[in-house]
């Protein structure tokens, strides 16, 4: 079943968007991935760029996802580490973009690390670790960080961290993990997270689905319920946000000539699979969200 509904194709300056965000007037920006220039991008309604705004002060090594906190200020995450050796990782703090009246800004700057990852590990040693992040979200006055396992051999799961929200150096505290499943580690891998704009549901993104929560506890968000949602196609899925606490926009980078689009799905009228409820896990062995000792 085609869950998802495409709305868009967007402008050939976003081959590799990365990352997506709604301002303060509904209006939709967009970020590429490593490579581009420190820029966000305002889209109109058919995908086309009307606006960018150029951060002064930032590089884009490998931008991955953004996300936006109760004032309205944008958080960039420039995070993504796909040879796991960049030791500290950065996000940008700007204003809402549509409150920047030029096109430049500049940014405050939040530098973090992984503490379980040590300066001279072997190769061997940071392929099996979770020092790649593609996720992130604002909740409660911190930013909340999702790994991209590249584990060997792939066990699936995602770590759940948490940082400040604020300027300085942080290492990052773990609280939890998930997995999301276990076949091919490019369908499994989580690539956006966003949460509603009511603060009630959490959705991570991977290549053919999207994963639900609701009813956590504190900040754990995989300790309530879990749900599945099939979006009934499998591209290279990068980037996800709420349009409304029902409506959920996400989108897919140009690969192998598919994709560059934007797609809509409403919760009320999807089908979700429950995995795990009140924290009963279901039979789907799939699910883990047993927590580790921190070394």
């Amino acid at each position: 079943m085609l869950n998802s509904t495409k709305f868009v194709s967007f402008d050939e300056q976003l081959e590799e968007i990365s990352g997506i965000e709604f301002d303060k007037k509904q209006q939709l920006w967009a970020i590429n991935d490593g490579g581009d220039f420190p820029r966000l991008y305002q889209l109109d309604g058919v995908g086309k760029v009307e606006r960018s705004i150029k951060i002064e002060n930032a590089k884009n090594w490998d931008w991955e996802d953004m996300t936006q906190d109760d004032f309205g200020h944008f958080f960039i995450g420039d995070f993504g580490n796909n040879d796991n050796d960049r030791q500290w990782l950065t996000i940008y703090k700007i204003e809402n973009p549509t409150d920047i009246k030029s096109d430049t800004t500049r940014a405050e700057i939040i530098k973090f690390t992984n503490p379980e990852f040590k300066a001279g590990l072997d190769e061997n040693v940071r392929k099996n670790a979770h020092y790649d992040v593609e996720a992130f979200i604002y909740f409660k006055r911190s930013l909340y960080l999702f790994t991209k396992n590249r584990s060997s051999p792939f066990d699936g799961k995602t770590r759940l961290y948490r940082i400040g929200d604020y300027a300085g150096n942080f290492k990052a505290q773990y609280i939890n993990e998930f997995s999301t499943c276990t076949i091919i580690k490019e369908l499994c891998w989580v690539t956006s997270a966003a949460l509603s704009p009511d603060r009630s549901k959490l959705v991570l993104l991977d290549s053919e689905r999207l994963w639900l929560f609701e009813n956590w506890q504190g900040d754990d968000f995989f300790s309530g319920d879990i749900y599945q949602i099939d979006l009934g196609i499998v591209t290279q899925k990068e980037a996800v946000a709420f349009y409304t606490d029902n409506i959920i926009v996400f989108t897919d980078e140009v690969f192998s000539g598919i994709g560059g689009n934007g797609y809509v799905i409403k919760l009320d009228n999807v089908k979700k699979k429950l995995i795990r409820k009140s924290g009963k896990k279901t039979s789907d062995s799939s699910v883990n969200t047993q927590p580790i000792r921190e070394k």
